[in-house]
């Protein structure tokens, strides 16, 4: 099979690790011949570009395709693209992320050639400005004239569009996003050695988050709430992993509180090195405004770790209430204080929610699993073709 996968940045972030991964295995465990096309992997999230080079995929970097909207650079990038396509003349275009995801469809319809959308987090979403919102809404509309078909990372992100009146209900297959499972599960004896490193002792009781310290992530709600946490037990410590623009600003804040000896911040680090770090956690929590479904959810609980989260997008298909983890309602900051206070003083609760997680995504989250299933859409998009043009 010949694919052309099209994302808008190679950054360090769950959509692009999710297609790195769906790459390198149709390469290196189906010998597929495939191609990545991304815009510059640029910012302080940390870029996977030279990963993909390690993996000697083919990877191709498109100069005007950038993030933000630009009708010169949109028009040279759709220009680029179709330019790729038929030099590399792929069966399928599989397509990421909200401006790849509109140029790419275009392109490949423009060519004749059969296109794939993984939502991987709506274009839509909660905190645009109303108009950026609407905007989105009526280009996805647009661009699913152009996609056979759409995966989506979790069934939320399938019925967000749908209500959004794009798409059929036929034209979606639910597929989790893919990860090193083994990785997550072998990680724990690193356990004592990382938290003697950041200075965390056996008497912690420590909440971690993993996520670009960026808006609409949601550390703004896990720093509010852990004043409470802290005052009803004083041992809570909280670790951040991750790093971006708003540091500071999240930094000034924990000292206004007085919290500053209660919060580790890591900066960027490479993805190998967080199975261990959330194995020096006790409790992953992410509280994000919006996304489609969490990687870091699926990868605490592989670890063993319960997980907090909010009750929205995709979260509650991994945090299931009381089975695998706390759900608490969007923004509600004494609801999160409580749901943390309730795993810091129960280790037996904590022990049993997170192998209760363990077990529910050892399967379906294997990027093997993932990139498996995501070969049969590509079969079917292409038998239907066939069939419709030998009609």
């Amino acid at each position: 099979m010949r694919t052309a996968h099209i994302i808008t940045r190679l950054i360090i972030g769950g959509a692009q690790e999710n297609t790195l991964y769906t790459v390198d295995d149709q390469h290196h465990l189906f010998a597929d011949d495939v191609c990545l096309i991304t815009g510059p992997g640029l910012g302080p999230e940390g870029s996977l570009e030279q990963r993909a080079l390690e993996r000697n995929l083919n990877l191709r970097v498109l100069p005007e395709l950038v993030r933000r909207i630009s009708p010169i650079d949109d028009l040279r990038a759709l220009r680029s693209i179709s330019r790729e396509l038929r030099e590399f003349r792929p069966d399928i275009v599989h397509t990421h992320s909200s401006k790849a995801g509109i140029l790419g469809r275009l392109a490949a319809a423009r060519l004749g050639i059969p296109a794939v959308h993984t939502i991987h987090g709506a274009a839509f979403h909660y905190g645009q400005h109303p108009l950026l919102h609407s905007s989105y809404r009526l280009a996805e509309r647009i661009a699913a004239r152009w996609c056979d078909h759409f995966i989506s990372v979790c069934d939320a992100m399938t019925q967000q569009y749908l209500d959004a009146g794009i798409g059929r209900t036929d034209q979606f297959t639910t597929v989790y996003s893919g990860m090193d499972v083994e990785a997550f599960q072998q990680a724990a004896a690193t356990r004592n050695e990382v938290r003697g490193r950041l200075g965390l002792d056996h008497t912690h009781v420590v909440f971690g988050k993993i996520a670009r310290l960026f808006g609409l992530k949601g550390h703004n709600w896990l720093i509010e709430a852990a004043a409470e946490v802290v005052r009803r037990f004083p041992h809570a410590r909280f670790l951040l992993v991750g790093d971006g623009i708003l540091r500071e600003q999240y930094e000034q804040r924990i000292m206004e509180l007085g919290l500053q000896d209660h919060f580790l911040f890591t900066g960027l680090v490479p993805p190998t090195d967080v199975p261990a770090l959330i194995h020096a956690m006790d409790v992953v929590v992410h509280t994000s405004d919006w996304e489609g479904l969490p990687r870091v959810l699926p990868q605490g609980l592989l670890a063993g770790k319960p997980v907090i989260a909010f009750n929205r997008d995709g979260s509650p298909e991994v945090c299931r209430h009381e089975a695998t983890g706390l759900l608490v309602e969007h923004a509600d900051i004494p609801g999160l204080a409580d749901a943390m206070c309730r795993l810091a003083e129960s280790a037996e609760l904590r022990s049993t929610l997170g192998s209760t997680g363990a077990a529910l995504c050892a399967e379906k989250f294997c990027h093997r699993y993932m990139t498996e299933q995501i070969r049969k859409v590509y079969q079917q998009v292409l038998d239907q073709r066939s069939s419709r043009d030998s009609a």
